[in-house]
């Protein structure tokens, strides 16, 4: 017995519209999920630089500190790389008897830094 092809039963000629259509969707929204991620990747690494300039004012500080002592009266506010950072330092003495320093470094409407160094005390010359 031979099969013979009927009309009604045609062999796959490829896609339908509506395959077509569907696929489209599917990779359309694959798309847009990746430019979602690629677009928030920007805006962290283009603000990384205002983290170093941040993070570099605090160890300065800390540096000014260990060199000067933790009494000597040092500016509120710093700049560097164009702008201007406030410094915050917080002092506490450990049970060590070392100075703990707590420094926060902010700006307006920018990435800061926090950093915590410890000196000793009478450090200074």
């Amino acid at each position: 017995m031979r099969h013979q092809m009927t009309a009604d039963r045609r062999p796959d000629q490829g896609f339908t519209l509506l395959e077509m259509v569907i696929a489209i969707l599917v990779l359309s929204v694959g798309t847009i999920a990746v430019l979602g991620v690629v677009n928030q990747s920007r805006r962290a690494i283009g603000e990384e630089h205002l983290r170093f300039l941040a993070q570099s004012v605090a160890v300065n500080r800390a540096q000014e500190i260990r060199l000067y002592g933790a009494e000597y009266p040092l500016p509120a506010e710093v700049e560097q790389g164009a702008y201007i950072w406030q410094v915050e330092t917080g002092t506490t003495r450990t049970e060590a008897g070392l100075i703990r320093l707590n420094i926060t470094v902010s700006g307006a409407d920018r990435p800061g830094a926090q950093l915590t160094a410890y000196v000793a005390p009478g450090a200074a010359p």
